[in-house]
């Protein structure tokens, strides 16, 4: 297979979608904890807006992320006999719950077809080598920290418009705006929790991506000095064997 060809291509381009889908996957479960989530509601005052105290704030959390991860997904969340959520922002929660079940189904997808790429090129099929799937994995990690500190610098100087874009592009209009004067989800979850979170994210998005675009370059590299001297071996072999006299017989 040619470094220029069309499969080759088509083949790198697949490889590094799959490799950013993963290390955003991997990036984002750790801040869907308790733990993570109860640090970042103290820093932001949630207590304060809410006018709950920190058990009760931790109760109708831990119901919350429950029934986002775990299921059924049914939001209903009580605090001392008060409903926590309204059933506009019970439907919102499920198709937050939704994006996260097709995000997770799609990075799943992603690692079987890395795992394919690599055991493809094991075998040799169409060109495809070793050295094909690491350029591809380095590819794609080296483009996920370029477009993560694009995004990044672009939250910075306008959140509020990033996080309407991305609203509106996975959450039907109309559906996810809520009165922080009287939305209790929105005062567990106010909008500095999300914005330090998303840095947090982005943070942590940019070292996994980076280590894996210089692990990827190395065993790219190794795997090609590997080849090379694997071919040198097999041509001075074949030059020794057609310079070699024939015995006299």
């Amino acid at each position: 297979m040619n470094e220029s060809s069309a499969a080759t291509r088509m083949g790198l381009a697949v490889v590094a979608i799959s490799t950013a889908l993963v290390v955003t996957a991997l990036a984002v479960v750790p801040f869907l904890n308790p733990v993570w989530v109860s640090f970042e509601q103290g820093r932001t005052g949630v207590t304060a807006l809410t006018g709950w105290s920190a058990p009760e704030v931790r109760t109708a959390t831990d119901a919350i992320l429950h029934d986002l991860i775990v299921g059924p997904p049914d939001f209903v969340v009580t605090v001392s006999r008060f409903e926590v959520l309204t059933d506009a922002e019970r439907a919102h929660m499920r198709d937050v719950r939704g994006v996260f079940a097709g995000f997770f189904a799609v990075g799943t997808l992603a690692i079987a077809v890395l795992l394919g790429s690599f055991w493809l090129s094991g075998k040799g099929r169409q060109g495809w080598t070793r050295r094909h799937a690491w350029r591809g994995v380095r590819l794609g990690a080296a483009g996920l920290v370029l477009g993560t500190v694009a995004a990044g610098v672009v939250a910075l100087v306008a959140f509020d418009a990033a996080f309407e874009v991305f609203h509106r592009l996975f959450f039907t209009s109309g559906t996810y705006r809520f009165d922080p004067a009287t939305s209790k989800l929105v005062q567990l979850f106010p909008d500095a929790f999300w914005s330090e979170t998303a840095v947090a994210v982005g943070a942590l998005i940019v070292v996994l991506a980076g280590a894996t675009a210089w692990i990827a370059g190395r065993r790219g590299r190794a795997t090609a000095v590997a080849g090379s001297a694997a071919g040198g071996s097999a041509t001075g072999a074949a030059t020794r064997r057609i310079s070699e006299p024939e015995p006299v017989k």
